[in-house]
């Protein structure tokens, strides 16, 4: 050995080198977890998911650059340096997702502090993977390198594959956060114990123990850590949250103001919504000469189907929602089946659980009148359901003398979104009219409807609404300049214009 050259230990039992390895997998494995949390964070409150999956990743691969690069002005102590980063990345990055829960309603500029832990985590784990092989080098492995990269790689994949078949449905974020700080804390600690000359690593010892007590509090903590940043961030007390497979669902309530959330977006405020959904559904239905066969897709809260059930003449609904933690909510539980007048549980309806594009796609059933009632376009996995291609799925499944309807956003706020829904709907074979309703709880929102022929001017408009009457029909097709119809493409799937409209103009609203 050359005088000056920096002394490794050389272990002779195989019982560190195991332990090494084994902490491969887990950081690799928490590492991605950490990473697919800021970016599906990001997505719920800052939506368009495609843009913040692709910042939050590239960022977060960028600081791990950084940080390998870093690694190489370690020229001593690796093994310390090893437990102490794996220790920061257990409490920065367990503690990640309740971070910027609490911090989202708190803070001007959230991007600074999403991005600043995405940086920070990301520039800890590209130490770590470096510093592991130094390490391991005081073994007698002739494949070093390839051994770590295949912990890390195998990890990687698990995280994958856990992410949104397990921890996500079942635990939510802030758990799974939690969850993987302690594996990454309680990994440092039996390194500690592993590793040779365990006596000297008293500090870090006693380090881990108090971050595993603090993880697994906040593990314990973490449906209050939820609500109390949903409070914060709703301004309403929280009475019913969950997190499924697809999305959050939050219920708040003051007064007898009932409100619903998805993805921190408001579905409907129960002193105001009749007016939205009587707009949704008459207009169409009321211009249907034979009205039997009713089809909604989306309106799993089942207050769109409330109102078509109005109609006597319907005698078959079939409701097509992804969620069905969604539909059996707004079908089982006696406040809200209160306010949808138990719709979804009518003899005369039929609740499919599936993803509304593929379901338009595969059926082959005709409808006499067709309801579309998605959330907005906030993000590319909803833009699909407003493109070219869905429309002209749907437009099949029309009976001769059929009417669909399109929930389109605000002509006031998005004008552009609003006309692209007509022009795409156009561009799928249908004739237009576009109209709006004041909602108070929204502002001025948008519909329009669409068929194969001609729309007629008169519908026939249910006596005994609370909003809806024949001469307030005729006034919804009546567009101000600010809200006219102007110019717009055509949305398609290998574009997705209608996604970029629509969150430009909702940003420039909102900042």
């Amino acid at each position: 050995m050359a005088e000056g050259d920096p002394v490794r230990p050389r272990f002779r039992t195989s019982g560190p080198a195991a332990a090494l390895l084994a902490s491969a997998f887990v950081v690799s494995t928490c590492g991605l977890i950490y990473e697919l949390l800021a970016s599906t964070l990001a997505s719920y409150l800052l939506g368009d998911s495609v843009t913040q999956f692709s910042t939050v990743i590239g960022s977060y691969l960028f600081a791990m650059g950084v940080g390998s690069w870093c690694s190489r002005y370690v020229k001593r102590d690796e093994v310390r340096l090893f437990v102490r980063v794996e220790l920061l990345i257990a409490l920065i990055g367990g503690s990640s997702a309740a971070a910027l829960f609490l911090l989202f309603p708190l803070v001007e500029h959230f991007r600074v502090a999403l991005y600043g832990l995405v940086l920070a985590i990301g520039f800890l784990v590209g130490l770590e993977i470096p510093l592991l092989i130094r390490i391991l080098r005081g073994f007698d492995f002739r494949e070093t390198v390839s051994n770590v990269l295949t912990f890390d790689y195998v990890g990687a994949l698990v995280a994958s594959l856990l992410f949104p078949l397990l921890l996500m449905p079942h635990l939510g974020m802030i758990r799974t956060g939690f969850l993987f700080g302690i594996a990454n804390a309680a990994v440092a600690l039996a390194l500690l114990f592993a590793l040779p000359r365990a006596a000297s690593y008293r500090s870090e010892k006693v380090a881990a123990i108090l971050i595993l007590i603090g993880l697994a509090a906040g593990f314990a903590a973490s449906d209050r850590l939820q609500r109390w940043a949903e409070v914060a961030s709703y301004g309403e007390p929280v009475i019913y949250a969950q997190t499924t497979r697809f999305q959050r669902i939050v219920l708040t309530r003051r007064d007898d103001d009932l409100r619903l959330y998805l993805n921190g977006n408001l579905q409907f405020s129960s002193r105001d919504e009749y007016r939205y959904h009587e707009a949704l559904v008459h207009p169409a239905l009321g211009r249907v000469a034979n009205l039997r066969n009713v089809l909604i897709l989306g309106g799993g809260d089942g207050l769109a189907a409330r109102e078509v059930l109005k109609h006597p003449e319907v005698t078959k609904l079939t409701l097509v929602d992804l969620d069905g933690e969604m539909t059996s909510l707004f079908a089982h539980t006696p406040t809200l089946t209160r306010l949808n007048g138990g719709s979804l549980t009518d003899k005369r309806m039929t609740v499919i659980n599936a993803d509304g594009f593929r379901w338009a796609r595969e059926h082959s059933g005709q409808y006499d009148a067709i309801i579309i009632d998605f959330p907005d376009p906030v993000d590319y996995s909803v833009g699909k359901l407003y493109t070219e291609t869905f429309y002209r799925a749907v437009r099949k499944l029309l009976a001769p003398g059929g009417m669909m309807v399109v929930q389109s956003t605000s002509p006031l706020v998005a004008p552009n979104a609003f006309w692209t829904v007509a022009t795409t709907l156009e561009a799928a074979g249908l004739q237009t009219r576009g109209y709006h309703v004041y909602v108070p709880s929204f502002g001025e929102w948008g519909f329009v409807l669409a068929a194969p022929g001609p729309i007629p001017n008169q519908a026939r408009i249910l006596p005994g609404g609370r909003f809806l009457t024949p001469i307030i029909d005729q006034r919804l097709f009546d567009f101000p300049p600010d809200m006219a119809r102007r110019p717009t493409p055509v949305n398609r799937l290998d574009n997705q214009v209608l996604v970029r409209e629509f969150a430009d103009a909702w940003d420039k609203y909102e900042s």
